[in-house]
């Protein structure tokens, strides 16, 4: 990945990669046809790991206070604190004018299975009288991205400071309100 976040998608290349790595480039080109299957594997690994953090390796069941509380609190404790992980994100929105298939490869690995598990979570809880279970999953993701975009990757902290917990409280509020009542 470092050559990747150094280089970018363009300046990066297989013998860069395959030095980096200490191995023949022969032996990277085993595993990945070319640089395009090598960002391809990358991008699924950082969905896994990211899907990993977030979920913490749990299904996605139980109380919905509980369980939104936990998904937003953990993506934004973990995207805020992974450098990593924001320079990877500049990297493909960066790269995304000229390399479109590199930005739908993100959006297919990480954001749509976050959509479709959390839109499914959400509507096995009908006592929430979500009218559309996929907006609100993508209104909870939205937010979160927007939140850590708006105050990691696009350092914005010192200019609109939110504690992260406010955010968290009012997502889980905005979700849950109707089955409070």
């Amino acid at each position: 990945m470092q050559e990747f976040l150094h280089y970018g998608y363009a300046g990066t290349s297989m013998d860069r990669v395959a030095a980096t790595a200490g191995v023949s480039k022969p032996t990277v080109y085993s595993y990945f046809q070319d640089k395009e299957g090598l960002f391809q594997a990358l991008v699924k690994y950082v969905a896994q790991a990211r899907c990993a953090q977030v979920t913490g390796g749990e299904a996605l069941q139980g109380d919905p206070k509980t369980v939104i509380r936990r998904l937003v609190s953990n993506a934004i404790e973990g995207e805020m604190q992974d450098v990593e992980y924001q320079n990877f994100v500049r990297l493909v929105a960066g790269e995304s004018g000229r390399f479109p298939h590199l930005a739908q490869a993100f959006v297919e690995n990480l954001t749509k299975p976050a959509v479709d598990q959390l839109t499914a979570y959400l509507s096995d809880h009908p006592e929430l009288h979500l009218a559309d279970p996929e907006a609100t999953a993508r209104i909870l993701i939205g937010a979160t991205v927007f939140f850590v975009l708006s105050q990691r990757v696009m350092h914005g902290e010192s200019i609109m400071p939110m504690a992260p917990e406010r955010l968290v409280d009012s997502l889980v509020d905005l979700v849950t309100r109707s089955h409070s009542h």
